[in-house]
């Protein structure tokens, strides 16, 4: 290891342990402290003005949480994200930990890229500042827009992480986080936009909160986002996206039409409509009913007395049987490729790409297996962006 230290670029190390210091939330005070080093010490080992020894070395792995690997593999990149979600003074603990894990997630797929020579792709909306007036009028008519500008018309979005990610170019990851955590926004200029998704939420609740956070992308892509049901009131900027997310996955004049044929075959709305509306358009019996409430179809308060009344999940099972099970695969389709394309080319292994997606490395195996990546064919679908 003392060869390695040596040959190595003590400049590019010592960013590369500022970063990993970061992204663990430790100061420099609380670093050097764990470290039991000076911290005119540290911020010199951090500015490349001094080399790092061997036993530190090994001190600096088990309190970053890093590996050797990591800190000298060549093509190795540090992403710096994480200072942004500090100006959120209400985020808790849980959104402090999972923007380190975006940040981690986020600088995989670049070295990923790296290696395989595949750039992302973004087509992004110009963005469009909230304006002075109805909140909601505002919601609808964006949604709209941009619907229309993905050519989606009033279908409903059966896979809106594949929407963000192949039409927009936008990074979205999906990964087990606090169940107070619902997903985190970020942009950056070279990155470029970039959201994470609770995968202990079900499929219909990730796909509104997937919503929610292109809504930022689109009026407030320098803010950083943490959405988080612990939260307190909403801002501005956070009602407007709850309600564009609710307009972009419900469309007012599809909602009204289901409704009108919905009291056609019956003189009552009753729970077995909503639960049909809800999974015809992908998204929660919650969200479908206070969509409703919203757009005057249903009185306000009718989700509420309904959990009062007992509704639940076993009455949703009833009415749409046996319901195709999440595949829970923690990597959307984009970053799948990306992986098995640098594993057929032999450029890492499977330990590697577990270590570098911070998952499983049974996880990784399945993943790989189910791609083929270990067939003679070619991944082309990859180079096809």
């Amino acid at each position: 290891m003392s060869g390695m230290l040596e040959q190595h670029d003590p400049i590019q190390l010592g960013d590369r342990l500022r970063g990993a210091r970061i992204r663990a939330g430790l100061t420099q005070e609380e670093a050097a402290k764990s470290l039991e080093l000076a911290r005119t010490t540290l911020v010199a080992v951090e500015k490349g003005q001094r080399r790092v020894r061997a036993d530190e070395l090994e001190a600096f792995v088990r309190a970053y949480g890093v590996t050797v690997n990591a800190l000298f593999r060549q093509s190795a990149i540090h992403v710096d994200l994480v200072p942004r979600f500090r100006s959120l003074r209400d985020s808790s603990e849980a959104g402090k930990e999972a923007a380190r894990l975006l940040n981690d997630l986020v600088a995989a797929e670049l070295e990923l890229e790296g290696l395989v020579s595949r750039r992302l792709k973004k087509d992004y909306p110009a963005e469009r500042p909230i304006l002075p007036g109805d909140i909601r009028d505002q919601a609808e008519d964006i949604a709209g827009d941009m619907r229309h500008r993905l050519g989606l018309g009033l279908a409903p979005i059966a896979d809106i992480v594949s929407l963000l990610e192949v039409e927009l170019g936008i990074r979205v990851y999906i990964r087990p986080l606090k169940s107070s955590i619902s997903g985190l926004f970020v942009f950056d200029d070279e990155v470029g936009a970039c959201i994470m998704l609770n995968q202990n939420h079900p499929r219909p609740r990730r796909a509104l909160t997937a919503a929610h956070e292109f809504a930022h992308l689109i009026t407030a892509r320098h803010e950083p986002d943490v959405l988080e049901s612990t939260a307190g009131p909403q801002s501005r900027a956070e009602r407007f996206a709850t309600a564009f997310s609710l307009s972009f996955m419900m469309p007012a004049a599809v909602v009204r039409s289901r409704f009108r044929e919905s009291q056609q075959i019956s003189e009552r709305f009753s729970p077995r409509h909503l639960i049909l509306m809800a999974h015809a358009l992908h998204v929660s019996q919650e969200a479908m009913c206070r969509r409703l409430e919203d757009l005057k179809l249903l009185p306000s308060g009718t989700w509420e007395s309904l959990i009062s009344r007992g509704f639940s999940g076993e009455q949703v099972q009833e009415v749409l049987g046996d319901r195709p099970k999440d595949d829970g695969l923690a990597i959307p389709p984009r970053l799948w490729m990306l992986a098995a394309e640098a594993h057929r080319r032999e450029l890492l292994t499977e330990g590697q790409i577990a270590q570098l997606l911070r998952m499983d490395r049974f996880e990784i195996r399945q993943l790989l297996d189910m791609l083929g990546s270990n067939d003679e064919h070619d991944l082309h679908s990859i180079a096809r962006e």
